[in-house]
């Protein structure tokens, strides 16, 4: 099935959806209303949790009932999510932001690319996903660069034009068209596990890339903006470094071209590999210039995965459960990312230098486990 309209308006969407205008000072405005960095983590890894417990039935929910429908509610559910962060000022109030965000991507999780995937032809794929990649990347480095000015006015400002391109992002949920899901005779969730794990080297491909994530949410969400106070680089500049990063992120498009020209497997291992290396800099580094360009080039690294690795899942599933099958490998994946996250947060409560030596050998491990997955992967086909 071809459905450019779900295309054009899921580009849309996620752009409008890119526009965090707090996302520069993130860890800072929360901390200005209480928290502390261990707290931040504690929230970050409940959260976590909440998702593994929802990826799985919120697949199914999208597979039985359809993928618009879930995607208005949890679209709808953004929108109001946006608003409590704007009025948050405690731990709670916090915690229960970040819970109605774990109901939301637990609930996009897999329903949005299976969505796209079941709209377009299969060949279109990865060139699909990678533009939809870098318009949510575009919406963000737009939103980064006019947190610079909004910054310098109130910090309470980011957070509350945050809130109106997301209301309009979950207006335009109501114009997609719903994809048609064959939804009788579901398989049950065993059935579905073992469908999902029944070629067994996808587990080490999902726990590389769940490890790889992890790393990159630590280092450019929470750990960088310390980075860049330590390397002496004022707060008023995180908004225009931030907005270099989305730029230098819009090459994620790339990813097919690198794909077809290296394999896709080999091209992921070179950009973890990236990954390992700048992570060991940053333990050591607190040079400005090279405390940036390595916080870059992960971002580069994880954004030109992303499409690479959604094209690699979505061509193993073969089944018409394909949003629980994806639910499946989010689950997992947020597993392996929550004891990731807890572990960072309790080494970077005893010294930033700690946190990185963590991310360091975390992506070392995802870079082991890509290896295994490739040569695996390598032998069956041969």
């Amino acid at each position: 099935m071809n459905n450019k309209r779900n295309i054009y308006l899921m580009y849309v969407i996620i752009f409008l959806q890119g526009f965090v205008f707090y996302g520069p000072v993130a860890t800072l405005y929360r901390q200005a209303r209480g928290l502390s960095m261990s707290q931040i983590f504690l929230i970050e890894s409940i959260s976590w949790i909440l998702i593994i417990v929802l990826e799985v039935p919120w697949g199914w929910f999208s597979d039985k009932f359809g993928y618009k429908k879930t995607l208005i509610f949890v679209n709808a559910l953004f929108f109001a999510s946006k608003i409590v962060f704007y009025l948050s000022s405690s731990f709670v109030l916090f915690l229960l932001e970040r819970l109605m965000l774990s109901i939301v991507f637990s609930g996009l999780s897999g329903c949005d690319t299976a969505l796209i995937y079941s709209s377009i032809d299969e060949d279109e794929a990865q060139r699909v996903f990678g533009r939809y990649s870098a318009f949510g990347t575009l919406g963000f480095l737009l939103a980064s660069v006019l947190s610079s000015f909004i910054v310098r006015i109130s910090l309470d400002y980011t957070a509350l034009f945050t809130i109106f391109p997301y209301a309009l992002a979950a207006v335009l949920t109501l114009f997609l068209v719903e994809v048609k899901v064959d939804n009788k005779e579901k398989p049950k969730f065993k059935e579905s596990l073992k469908q999902a794990f029944r070629d067994k080297t996808i587990i080490m491909f999902i726990i590389s890339i769940a490890l790889i994530i992890e790393v990159f949410q630590a280092v450019t969400v929470f750990l960088n903006q310390s980075q860049y106070l330590k390397s002496g680089i004022d707060a008023k500049y995180f908004g225009v470094i931030l907005a270099g990063i989305q730029l230098i992120r819009l090459f994620s498009v790339k990813s097919n071209y690198l794909s077809k020209k290296l394999g896709s497997c080999q091209a992921i291992i070179i950009l973890i590999f990236l990954v390992v290396l700048c992570c060991i800099v940053l333990i050591f580094t607190s040079n400005p210039i090279l405390s940036v360009m390595t916080i870059i080039l992960i971002s580069l690294s994880v954004a030109m995965i992303g499409p690479i690795e959604i094209a690699i899942k979505n061509k193993t599933i073969r089944t018409s459960n394909r949003a629980t099958i994806l639910s499946i490998y989010s689950m997992t994946g947020s597993l392996i990312a929550s004891l990731g996250n807890i572990i960072i947060g309790k080494t970077a409560d005893l010294s930033l230098e700690m946190g990185f030596i963590t991310c360091s050998a975390m992506s070392l491990i995802g870079l082991v486990f890509m290896i295994m997955y490739y040569k695996l992967t390598n032998e069956k086909n041969n």
